[in-house]
């Protein structure tokens, strides 16, 4: 079985009658969603909201309820993938461009819970470019200024044209190759005027981590 699929169907697990649901982004969340859509064809009632217009269409197609945030104060789970886990539970995310949008549903969970395949597990983040999403305004200012932590910032590119995410901003995808101190990276990422925000996700917001192998065994975090 694929380790991502794996991981994913034995986090679906959690999801229990009445919850309203955070669907995350990305391959490994979208089988996730496929997993939900199955336990709602067999009577699972469930309501959700999508970190990205390409979830939430996956989720209408699959009949999964999808509410309006008006509705909720609070989200009862949240299942996502991740780009990289160290092994202080910090996360780097937003290879599929949804990172503002999936950090503000997981702050908004009572559990956060991650699926991965285990080559994403590192000892250090930084060889996935850490991705940073960025207002178009003076766009070259930012990268600027990114340039001068350390890192790499290349605009993301989908089709010959720049990458747009679904609030109308740029995605910089920095290499630094190296973090070491996610904390403080996140903090002066946000000091920067132009940075919406950043795929660093530390450790403080994640309940659980589902990590499938290529065996199809599931061991959590």
């Amino acid at each position: 079985m694929d380790a991502k699929k794996a991981a994913a169907e034995k986090a679906v697990a959690e999801v229990k009658d009445g919850m309203t649901l955070g669907l995350g982004t990305g391959s490994t969340a979208y089988w996730a969603i496929q997993q939900i859509g199955e336990r709602v064809r067999e009577g699972l009632k469930v309501s959700a909201v999508a970190t990205s217009q390409r979830s939430e269409q996956q989720a209408r197609d699959l009949n999964i309820p999808i509410i309006s945030f008006a509705e909720i104060n609070e989200i009862d789970l949240t299942i996502d993938g991740a780009d990289e886990i160290d092994k202080y539970r910090n996360l780097v995310k937003g290879g599929g461009g949804a990172l503002l949008r999936e950090k503000i549903i997981a702050y908004n969970s009572k559990r956060f819970i991650v699926v991965v395949d285990d080559s994403k597990m590192v000892e250090h983040l930084g060889k996935f470019p850490l991705p940073v999403e960025i207002v178009p305004f003076a766009f070259e200012l930012t990268i600027r200024k990114l340039n001068a932590l350390g890192c790499r910032p290349l605009i993301r590119k989908k089709d010959g044209k720049d990458f747009i995410t679904d609030n109308g901003n740029l995605i910089a995808d920095c290499h630094f190759y190296l973090i070491d101190d996610p904390e403080t990276l996140n903090h002066q990422l946000h000091l920067i005027p132009g940075v919406v925000e950043t795929g660093l996700f530390l450790n403080s917001k994640v309940a659980s981590i589902y990590i499938g192998d290529s065996s199809g065994e599931v061991r959590i975090m």
